[in-house]
């Protein structure tokens, strides 16, 4: 393509638009007993951590489902086990057992908007800019009209990003 200047531009904005959308609130902030959606995404990390795999999806004194149990496929839980790989190294209060239910932090808060931000640079722009590039018998301007209205397609980017999701790879 013999523009990628437009293409850089366009990835550029969809970022900002991103991380924008990020630094607002989100449901159930600092509302026990549940805390909301970003709760429920540190607590899935807790749990893919801590628990062996069988374990998981199954009520158990370590995983009680009523508290926001984990009732995405297994390709989220595999994300949230990464997450919480890293997490691990970060800081362990973040995704200790029991003790880390109901806990806010900025730098947590951070840390999990920045893991859609990584897995969003790594796995969907690329794939977005790849197929719009690789579209046959349309111009530079189109492609870069396409790759505009999907990166900046609200619906995907209110769920991963305002409604504190981390999981961006079922999303999409």
């Amino acid at each position: 393509m013999e523009k990628w200047y437009l293409m850089t531009a366009v990835v550029l904005l969809g970022l900002t638009v991103r991380w924008t959308v990020s630094l607002n609130s989100y449901s159930g902030a600092g509302k026990p007993p549940m805390f909301g959606d970003y709760e429920a995404q540190r607590h899935w990390q807790e749990i893919t951590f801590n628990l062996p795999i069988k374990q998981w999806y199954f009520n158990s004194s370590d995983n009680n489902l009523q508290y926001w149990g984990l009732d995405y496929p297994p390709l989220t839980a595999y994300h949230s086990l990464l997450c919480a790989y890293v997490a691990q190294f970060i800081n362990p209060d973040w995704i200790a057992l029991h003790s880390s239910r109901g806990y806010e932090s900025q730098a947590h808060k951070l840390f999990m908007r920045a893991t859609v931000l990584i897995a969003d640079l790594l796995i969907y722009i690329p794939a977005v800019v790849l197929h719009c590039c690789c579209l046959k018998e349309i111009s530079t301007k189109k492609k870069i009209a396409n790759a505009l209205c999907i990166l900046l397609y609200p619906g995907l980017i209110l769920i991963d990003y305002g409604h504190f999701q981390v999981h961006p790879c079922c999303c999409k």
